[in-house]
């Protein structure tokens, strides 16, 4: 997936960036104070069940309440999907969150468990069934599957519910991608592993109380290690001695082929400045995105989706219009995939491509931003091309945007984007001036305001001596230095 992982470690938060030939691909944020929950099993509680919507909200102990659909519940009559039939208030059910909470929303849960190790994804309450990753193809596909299924077949895999039952454990296993090539003894070993994991969590689940966490995903900086490292992977760089021994401990025991990639980096200049990762970080919080050529992208992110715009900008070409727009719109496809990936975009997102005439110049952008999204990790799907010139896609969001996670709501526009002029605000304290001078007798208004409004009122100074005159009294002005631009305040004197 990526040449090269560096992994920055600070007090309470921890940054991994994925570099894919020498440019950052991908930045992961965790702070302890805001840790992701995603992965993590909970015994919950159900507050709410709502025929209407067929979920319920299920109290994890967080402070919202999480969200469970009908479809997220796993139910041992394929017949059975009302919601009312499948739940009911008070009852304490074992859940996995599967998206974290972003903004107003509360995190969303399933009871389809999953656990995943370096070569398998556990499946527990399962028929037992095996998948493998679409990725391993020929011989290795065959072999891998047939060592899975004989190890389910054969009643080697047990965990203490199952064995006082004298049954074999009812589960499936996902085959990963980082298991081709691996040998017979390393799959066992993660297939027992993985029982033994669900084996404790139904005992710790059995006496928890309710809305409390029973499993918690492993930390950042080992995930990045069972997850996020491939086979192309060529350095694995931390800039924290303890972190880098805690890495190598925990890969000597599961994944010994990564310890020669793992490298500590003890340099005075900062890892991710080093590789020009800071200034990537903020300009992918930036609005524009600069192409080689001269055109541009602008990215907007709303409540209700992503919106990418594309524009030729100072490129000009060099033949016509339309092989000018169609270079600017195969050069964007690049860049787009990467901010997507990069900005953490997720849900709905809209790409705005210059409108192209050629059904093959419209057919072959779409195909390049196919081909660029392939390396991403989280799941897409794209539309065609409208007749507006607009691609529709969507993309699998688990954990919050990079915007979201660095930035906050702007307290001057509110999250507008923008705030009102200093000529318009002028105006409403005219208007509030008169409004105020015919409910109060007043000998003086004084107006607090910032100090831009109130150079502007100066210099309106014939339409402060029409509006002294039509209110019968007079006018002063103070600087607060710090109001903000649309902040003022009249007092009646």
């Amino acid at each position: 997936m990526s040449e090269e992982v560096l992994i920055n470690v600070t007090p309470r938060e921890t940054r991994v960036a994925m570099v894919e030939n020498g440019v950052l691909q991908e930045v992961v944020i965790e702070r302890e104070s805001k840790r992701g929950l995603l992965s993590n099993i909970y015994r919950g509680r159900a507050c709410r069940v709502l025929p209407g919507m067929q979920a319920a909200f299920v109290d994890i102990g967080l402070e919202r309440a999480a969200f469970l659909h009908a479809g997220d519940i796993n139910s041992t009559d394929s017949g059975v999907n009302n919601i009312s039939d499948l739940l009911r208030e008070g009852q304490s059910l074992l859940v996995q969150v599967i998206k974290n909470p972003i903004g107003s929303k509360g995190a969303r849960l399933t009871t389809q468990i999953s656990i995943p190790s370096r070569y398998l994804v556990f499946l527990p309450d399962i028929e037992q069934n095996v998948g493998i990753s679409q990725r391993i193809s020929g011989e290795e596909r065959g072999r891998l599957l047939n060592i899975v299924n004989q190890h389910m077949s054969a009643g080697t895999l047990w965990t203490a519910e199952s064995k006082q039952a004298g049954q074999r454990i009812n589960c499936g296993f996902i085959i990963r991608t980082a298991a081709e090539g691996v040998s017979e003894t390393c799959l066992q070993a993660d297939m027992q592993f993985l029982c033994r994991v669900w084996d404790a969590i139904l005992d710790k689940a059995k006496t928890a109380p309710p809305a409390s966490l029973v499993y918690e995903d492993l930390p950042l900086k080992i995930r990045t290690l069972r997850d996020l490292v491939g086979m192309e992977v060529k350095s694995i760089r931390v800039d924290s001695n303890e972190t880098f021994l805690e890495m190598r401990a925990f890969a000597r025991t599961f994944i010994p082929e990564l310890i020669p990639l793992l490298e500590h980096y003890p340099g005075e200049r900062p890892l991710f400045e080093l590789y020009n990762i800071e200034e990537e970080i903020s300009n992918a919080l930036k609005r524009n995105v600069e192409l080689k050529s001269g055109g541009y992208l602008v990215i907007d992110q709303t409540e209700a989706m992503a919106t990418i715009d594309v524009n030729t900008g100072k490129f000009v070409g060099h033949r016509n219009l339309e092989e000018t727009i169609f270079k600017t719109n195969l050069e964007a496809t690049q860049a787009i995939a990467r901010q997507i990936r990069l900005r953490n975009l997720g849900g709905i997102i809209i790409v705005d491509f210059i409108d192209m005439l050629d059904a093959e110049h419209r057919r072959q952008v779409l195909r390049s931003l196919e081909k660029y999204l392939e390396k991403d990790h989280a799941k897409t799907h794209i539309s065609e091309i409208s007749a507006l010139g607009l691609v529709q896609m969507t993309r699998k969001r688990t954990r919050e945007s990079l915007e979201h996670i660095l930035c906050e709501t702007c307290p001057t526009c509110g999250g507008r984007g923008t705030v009102k002029s200093t000529e318009t605000i002028c105006y409403e304290i005219f208007r509030e001036i008169i409004r105020e001078s015919r409910q109060f007798n007043a000998q003086q208004f004084l107006v607090y305001a910032s100090q831009e409004v109130v150079d502007i009122l100066i210099e309106e100074s014939e339409s402060i001596e029409q509006l002294e005159k039509f209110i019968g009294c007079s006018l002063k002005f103070q600087v607060e230095t710090f109001y903000s631009q649309e902040q003022y305040d009249i007092v009646l004197m």
